[in-house]
């Protein structure tokens, strides 16, 4: 199993959160997706590596910034 947790800046609610889950369970390996609205942050869990810049990329489709 694989996890990362990246920060995402924009998120304050259920909605927000929902969003992103949506757009991250897209990505190929991606097992589970964890937000922490109070942290802003998402942990992605997967059975694979998951590229990073395909996690940013999902997380920008659903609406929200990833800090560089």
């Amino acid at each position: 199993m694989s996890t990362q947790t990246i920060s995402v800046e924009g998120m304050t609610c259920d909605h927000c959160a929902r969003a992103v889950t949506r757009e991250l369970t897209k990505l190929a390996g991606v097992e589970r997706v964890d937000v922490d609205l109070a942290n802003g942050a998402v942990t992605v869990s997967s059975d694979q590596p998951v590229d990073s810049m395909a996690v940013a990329a999902a997380i920008e489709e659903a609406g929200y910034e990833v800090p560089s």
